[in-house]
């Protein structure tokens, strides 16, 4: 379609265009003269209505009642039916403001005698600079649907009295608002078993790690010195643990430390005429599963010290032996600094990961051993273990819905923290 005239620029109206596409999408090109465009938009507008109008209204009203007859409703259906009628709606909410933005602005270029692009002409500059956003569209429109969806049915549940004595179709669910968070934090036994666990989580995530990335920082230091020979042979025997997956080695350290037939017990300990009960104990249980995360995690750390050590110029430690620095001035003036500008990120990422380190705590010891007074928690159990152990053992869906919420803002908060601090993703300056 050619470039279109001017149309009537001393009364053409850019609120009457306004008007026209909120009352109904495409109106407003219309009165623009966009014809194609508006006729599109029209079809679109009625398609939406005709095919998901009665669902987006089904899914409205259910994830607002989540139900009025038990057996017949169906809470946890009418629950994801509104969040996708949400969704959906977000996106047709957006799609409707651009209209509308679209239809203002075309009027305001056509009262100024602007030159308005034809159809074909405003198709080929959609594609020319919306490239990237039209190939972007569908990996949205997924994530939306197999991440954030989820997420927000979590989110959801944490605000409903969903648990094993109230589980629809049987029984329909309510809201409760933050009673269940409420409970968490002030009453009893759950109190008492979220402060517990979050503690050990705590204690878990700062030990462990911090030792493994210790361990891995000494390993590195030592290997790179100029004096150590068979470098190579060292560092691939170092790296061996990380080729061996992480669930074969727990599995392998249970058998060892186990209190009867482990050979940590039977042929270590004997010798000295000890015998600990490393799975009976929880202090002797937490002991055991930090060691084993500083096996699994230190040769990562290492690796990625040893790379970031061989990228530091020599001419740095060179004009260090100029000026009479010591060994220990130029490991905290040189070698620290390059190490922790490289690598500051991935170290959140270990703790982090550590945070949520769902395997070692369940295949060592499934969170055990089991302590008395605690709700659905073991002695190792960390909070997503605990979460685990609340949805799949003892069904208390809204309360392990409560402790992700808790947990995700925690691994938030501290990663945005973090980042906010270190200058690895800013310009590079002086070190």
């Amino acid at each position: 379609m050619s470039t279109q005239k001017p149309v009537n620029i001393n009364r053409h109206n850019p609120a009457l265009a306004m008007i026209l596409s909120i009352l109904f999408a495409g109106l407003g090109q219309l009165y623009n003269k966009r014809f194609v465009k508006g006729i599109i938009l029209i079809i679109v507008e009625v398609s939406f209505i005709l095919t998901l109008g009665n669902f987006i209204n089904y899914g409205l009203w259910g994830i607002r009642t989540l139900g009025t007859i038990p057996v017949v409703d169906h809470s946890i259906f009418l629950m994801i039916y509104g969040l996708i009628s949400i969704i959906i709606l977000a996106f047709a909410i957006t799609l409707y403001i651009f209209n509308v933005i679209d239809a203002k602005r075309t009027a305001e270029k056509i009262r100024r005698g602007a030159k308005i692009p034809g159809f074909k002409e405003s198709l080929r500059n959609t594609w020319d600079k919306g490239f990237p956003y039209i190939f972007v569209t569908p990996g949205l429109i997924m994530l939306l649907f197999i991440v954030v969806l989820p997420i927000l049915f979590t989110v959801s549940l944490a605000f409903t009295n969903y648990n094993l004595y109230n589980s629809p179709p049987r029984k329909l669910l309510d809201w409760v608002g933050l009673e269940n968070f409420h409970k968490l934090l002030t009453i009893g036994v759950w109190k008492e078993t979220f402060l517990s666990v979050f503690t050990w989580t705590i204690v878990w995530t700062i030990v462990a790690t911090t030792l493994q990335i210790a361990l891995g920082l000494f390993l590195a230091l030592l290997v790179n010195d100029p004096r150590i020979k068979f470098k190579r042979l060292i560092r691939t025997v170092l790296i061996l643990p990380w080729a061996v997956p992480a669930f074969v080695t727990i599995l392998i350290f249970a058998a060892m430390f186990n209190d009867k037939f482990g050979t940590i017990n039977r042929n270590l300990l004997s010798i000295f005429h000890l015998n600990i009960a490393w799975l009976q104990d929880p202090f002797w249980t937490k002991i055991a599963l930090i060691m084993i995360q500083t096996w699994l995690g230190f040769p990562f750390v290492f690796a990625l010290f040893t790379g970031v050590l061989q990228s530091i110029s020599k001419d740095w430690y060179e004009a260090a032996d100029v000026d009479g620095g010591s060994r220990l001035q130029k490991f905290r003036f040189i070698t620290m600094p390059h190490i922790f500008y490289a690598t500051a990120p991935l170290l959140i990422m270990q703790y982090a990961g550590n945070f949520n380190n769902f395997n070692i705590i369940y295949l060592f010891n499934q969170g055990g051993p089991a302590v008395r007074g605690q709700n659905g928690a073991g002695g190792t159990d960390i909070l997503i273990s605990w979460v685990y152990n609340l949805t799949f053992n003892i069904n208390q869906y809204n309360m392990a819905a409560a402790v992700s919420i808790i947990l995700g803002i925690i691994v938030c908060a501290f990663a945005f923290f973090q980042f906010r601090r270190t200058r690895s993703f800013k310009e590079e300056g002086n070190i």
